[in-house]
């Protein structure tokens, strides 16, 4: 089936209507400094029309790929920060959660699903990346990540998260379409509507992969999107793909638009981030390709 017809059978997961600002509660840490988290989430939600209400998960002088780096957990806040959300009657479009400075905070994100049931569902599951966890992240935590995925209307786990949450042994990033389809199997089989499984690379190739399944289409079966992959890394790539997509979402796009739509984001902004100093450790600077995330709202542009 062509990514054209894919496109026709999909609904948007959110129907924008004329000037209302949705509201977002973007649940992750912040970081001083880095490119990550709610310093990316922020200004391309914001880009993109959408009212970000942060929920700062752990505050952090700078993100975990720098040598030293000073974490403040927030868990003991949350509970009397969310009651006085209760307390003014704010209500959410929807619930966007990422890194997690304690396993009692799938607790907090729990709750604001049961205090706003219509509240669109998206779980970035920050974990870890090539194989190996995050060094804030203890197996307690990634167990309690689980809790997120039944009920998830868009799962975004990269390959190390999804073999976390799947039980199913990490491969690397080169693997068959098999392997990436049994994964996406056990993500909706846990109640996950969506998954999409980012970072495919086959080794000799200049494309990065992600696949999508649907628990309401094709019986799950997974769809390729795919975009270039450029010949670096960067710290960061991942919170600006799970923006790029919530973005893409709250202006009514499909969610296999708002997948190819993020690759892209991502590819230029990587793009301009090789000319800056300290990119490699710094993250990826988004800031001058956000122009790309505002045209979502103004289509006819590039009609």
């Amino acid at each position: 089936m062509s990514d054209q017809s894919t496109q026709s059978q999909m609904h948007p997961l959110y129907q924008r209507e004329g000037d209302y600002i949705p509201r977002v509660a973007a649940v992750h840490d912040m970081c001083g400094y880095g490119k990550c988290s709610l310093g990316v989430a922020i200004p391309v939600l914001s880009a993109a029309g959408v009212d970000v209400c942060p929920v700062p998960t752990a505050l952090f002088s700078a993100h975990t790929k720098f040598p030293y780096f000073y974490m403040h957990d927030t868990t003991s806040m949350l509970t009397e920060y969310l009651d006085a959300w209760r307390e003014e009657g704010i209500d959410l479009d929807g619930v966007y959660s990422g890194f997690l400075g304690s396993a009692a905070q799938v607790d907090t994100i729990q709750r604001l699903y049961r205090e706003y049931p219509r509240a669109l569902r998206i779980v970035d599951p920050v974990m870890g990346d090539g194989g190996e966890k995050y060094p804030t992240y203890t197996d307690e935590l990634c167990s309690a990540m689980a809790g997120l995925v039944k009920g998830a209307d868009v799962l975004l786990p990269n390959l190390t998260e999804v073999s976390i949450l799947s039980g199913i042994p990490y491969e690397g990033q080169d693997v068959e379409v098999a392997f990436v389809q049994r994964n996406a199997d056990a993500m909706l089989e846990m109640g996950a509507k969506s998954v999409v499984i980012k970072g495919i690379v086959h080794e000799g190739e200049h494309v990065i992969r992600n696949y999508l399944a649907m628990a309401e289409m094709d019986g799950g079966r997974i769809r390729e999107i795919a975009s270039d992959l450029l010949p670096f890394m960067l710290h960061g790539t991942g919170d600006l793909f799970a923006s790029g997509v919530t973005a893409a979402l709250f202006c009514g796009r499909t969610l296999i638009e708002a997948v190819g739509f993020a690759g892209d984001l991502v590819r230029d902004a990587m793009r301009v981030t090789r000319a800056q100093p300290d990119y490699e450790l710094r993250g990826v600077s988004f800031e001058s390709v956000l122009g790309e995330v505002t045209d979502l709202l103004h289509p006819s542009r590039h009609a």
